[in-house]
């Protein structure tokens, strides 16, 4: 076909993620997406640019469902921290996508650790703090990056929004505050899709086809998305009791539910299981900071994943930095985790919970060609990413003369 770009990754051991390890298998690309992944039998066409990947390991590109990229730069102090909008409490209007900036220097990081993938959420100062989105780790303009705009609605319970808050006299200031101001936003959300609902048959029945005049609501709007399954709930929450509160606000209003960190899910993982409910957990390789982190556990991700829950590994970055995501992974593994979940976990598993399984996350035919060429065993910390491409685009490749990574222009 005139114009068709073909490349073939040939001879290394593919991991599709989704079916098992091929040694000497090649991953075919034509026009960005991934063509057939095959074992030795699978031969080049004509004209395609072959890649030698003997003696490497070929994975789908990491993801990472929960970091700040972008939104809190790096070594920008103030002026490069947009991840929580202080001026109330409710915020689901506002869009972490209005504030991500491509060329903070952590999505560089990113690639050159595999992770291609970025769920990206506002901060955890609010109740309520905002619509996530998720995106590739490259591109001029954040708009070139999109996967899914937007991917969830970040909220917050336990110790962040009772501090945040407290310190500025603005109400709620509670773990029982913070539950009745998500309830009370989520029932006046109801109520606004109730009278859109009945505005609109209205509209159908009048016989002079009535077009009724409606003030938009933002924030109802936003929070409507998540009543109607749109999009998950994000919900940051470290503790136990939190973890049931989530879990009693997702039953009472029938929503979604995403637990982001879950540090305490361990605790309760046979609920979390029943409820049907994912975990994003992390980050793992952090200090006792706070009060909440207390029964921090690198077995948790085990514990959560033995218990039937379906598990995503995240860095928070910049709390751990991005390129450490598959060394989280490694130590969950230590720790218990059996090394095909661990995989999961940075891969499709967070690529489902953000809704974008169909383009990333795995080596299949008709997906988006994100492909990772790493020195060994991917969880083994002396290996390294050789080479990464994503769109079938190179965009870094490791240059071992001068010990750094070279990225293509985006």
């Amino acid at each position: 076909m005139a114009g068709t770009r073909s490349i073939a990754i040939t001879g290394g051991r593919v991991v599709p993620i989704e079916g098992d390890p091929i040694d000497g298998g090649t991953v075919l690309v034509v026009d960005g997406r991934i063509a057939a992944v095959g074992g030795p039998g699978l031969k080049p066409p004509p004209g395609a640019d072959v890649v030698d990947a003997a003696g490497r390991w070929v994975l789908p590109g990491l993801v990472d469902a929960h970091t700040h990229l972008g939104a809190r730069e790096e070594g920008e102090g103030w002026a490069g921290h947009d991840t929580n909008e202080l001026t109330g409490p409710i915020q689901p209007h506002v869009r972490v996508l209005d504030a991500i900036n491509p060329a903070d220097e952590g999505f560089r990081d990113a690639i050159a650790g595999g992770v291609l993938t970025a769920g990206i959420t506002p901060g955890s100062g609010n109740p309520i703090g905002g619509q996530t989105v998720a995106v590739h780790c490259w591109g001029r303009t954040v708009d070139d990056m999109v996967l899914r705009s937007p991917a969830g609605m970040k909220s917050a319970l336990g110790e962040n929004p009772k501090r945040v808050l407290g310190e500025r006299r603005v109400n709620p200031s509670s773990r029982l505050g913070t539950a009745a101001a998500i309830r009370t936003a989520l029932a006046d959300a109801l109520n606004y899709l109730e009278k859109e609902k009945a505005d609109k048959a209205e509209e159908e029945e009048s016989s002079e086809r009535l077009r009724l005049t409606r003030s938009r609501d933002l924030k109802l709007e936003a929070l409507g998305g998540v009543l109607r399954r749109e999009i998950p709930w994000r919900q940051h929450c470290h503790r136990a009791d939190d973890i049931a509160t989530a879990l009693r606000l997702a039953r009472e209003f029938g929503y979604d539910l995403v637990l982001d960190h879950g540090t305490e899910g361990y605790l309760i993982a046979d609920k979390i299981a029943a409820a049907g409910v994912p975990v994003v957990t992390g980050p793992l390789i952090t200090a006792r900071s706070k009060v909440e982190l207390r029964n921090r556990t690198m077995a948790n991700p085990g514990l959560l994943a033995a218990a039937g829950v379906t598990v995503a590994i995240a860095t928070d970055h910049p709390v751990v930095p991005v390129h450490l995501l598959i060394v989280q992974a490694a130590l969950a593994v230590r720790d218990g985790l059996d090394r095909e979940t661990a995989l999961r976990a940075v891969t499709i598993n967070p690529a489902r919970i953000m809704r974008v399984a169909d383009r990333i996350g795995s080596l299949v035919p008709g997906k988006d060609a994100d492909v990772t060429i790493w020195s060994g065993d991917p969880l083994d910390v002396m290996s390294r990413v050789e080479a990464a491409y994503i769109g079938g685009r190179e965009v870094y490749r490791y240059d071992y003369a001068s010990r750094s990574g070279v990225f293509t222009a985006p």
